[in-house]
């Protein structure tokens, strides 16, 4: 079969399931075709399968109805259970990501499924279990166009809006519980120091330049990290130096909190992460750090953004919007892999050399409109 749109349905789809079983970023950037699918159905339920541990990123998302979790590393017996569970659930199922498993639970879930498919690779077998299909370009498409791409296989208008999650509380009361006091106008700005993989942080040394900068501009750097127990370490270690100068609030906010507080700083600076991701979907002034990582596919999506095929190059540091990506220097950059010793856990050259000052400069020049 080749790609093309599904045909027309006898009744409007009132149950929807859309299956993005990725990272987190993953999930944050597909809400985009969740918002589309709202729009074009607003009588339909929408719910959206995720792995556990990234559901947080869709708390307060005014599109989504549920959200079904599924073990990333669940055996065979539970990932059939999960078909049996939903099976023939849902009016339309849209599989977000290329691979088998989001496929199959997408074709088992939904009476009918549409999905994205890598045409040099994707068996027959796949391209049967799907009524209509996209193809996937992994390099030079970014992931928010790839996943409304969907919307041309269901005729229907795209929503190009990343929709942050949200918490209940105010950005003033979340604030509050750091001593930070937004009601009399106090300034900050947030910078999350520690990435999940390793591969994508900046130096600790880095870090504590740009907050003392902002902290002698009289703007009250609040430290962010991922919850692991590194993660904070790094934070901690950030802080430790700064002499009161900043607040650490690693591990003392959910995703929904801390990205609400962002909402509300002068300025957001991180490596490429959810947050990061976020940040930018927000309308915050961003400061994105890149490194390895492909910036037309995983730049920051500036908010009111609707370019296609993708808002940034794959070499330079670069502005859109309200998002401005610094990139390491190298004739590799980006090489695209998982630091230079090719794993996780490993460093990132780019990264560990990148200067300070290019950093205050795009941050100067951020604040400055």
């Amino acid at each position: 079969m080749e790609p093309g749109a599904l045909r027309p349905a006898a009744s409007l789809p009132r149950r929807i399931l859309v299956v993005c079983t990725r990272r987190i970023g993953d999930v944050l950037l597909v809400t985009p075709l969740v918002r589309s699918l709202k729009s074009a159905w607003p009588a339909a339920i929408v719910d959206v399968m995720v792995f556990s541990g990234t559901e947080a990123v869709l708390e307060g998302n005014p599109d989504v109805d549920r959200v079904l979790s599924v073990g990333e590393r669940d055996p065979l017996g539970a990932r059939l259970k999960t078909m049996i569970r939903t099976w023939r659930r849902y009016d339309l199922a849209c599989s977000a990501q290329t691979s088998d498993r989001t496929t199959l639970y997408a074709w088992a879930a939904g009476r009918r499924a549409v999905g994205l498919l890598d045409p040099r690779k994707a068996p027959a077998w796949k391209r049967a279990l799907l009524d209509a299909w996209q193809p996937f370009d992994n390099l030079d498409v970014h992931t928010v166009v790839a996943g409304l791409s969907l919307c041309d296989a269901l005729d229907i208008p795209k929503r190009f809006d990343v929709v942050p999650p949200a918490a209940d509380e105010s950005a003033t009361a979340i604030g509050a519980q750091l001593g930070l006091d937004l009601l009399s106008g106090e300034s900050f700005a947030v910078l999350h120091v520690s990435p999940k993989f390793v591969y994508k942080s900046w130096t600790a040394d880095g870090w504590r330049t740009l907050a003392r900068w902002l902290s002698e501009r009289g703007i009250k750097p609040v430290v962010s990290a991922g919850p692991g127990g590194e993660e904070r370490a790094v934070a901690a270690a950030v802080v430790a130096h700064l002499e009161g100068q900043a607040i650490d609030a690693s591990g003392r906010l959910s995703l929904p909190q801390l990205v609400t507080l962002v909402g509300a700083a002068v300025a957001y600076i991180g490596t490429d992460t959810a947050v990061t991701h976020a940040a930018a979907a927000t309308g915050v002034p961003t400061i994105a750090l890149f490194g390895p990582s492909n910036p037309v596919k995983w730049g920051p999506w500036p908010s009111g953004c609707s370019v296609t095929p993708s808002p940034w190059k794959r070499v330079g540091s670069q502005r859109a919007g309200n998002v401005t990506l610094v990139q390491g220097r190298g004739d590799c950059v980006p090489c695209l892999l998982e630091g230079c010793d090719r794993h996780v856990a490993s460093l990132s050259r780019c990264l560990q050399e990148m200067r300070a000052d290019d950093v205050i400069a795009a941050v100067e020049e951020a604040l400055s409109g």
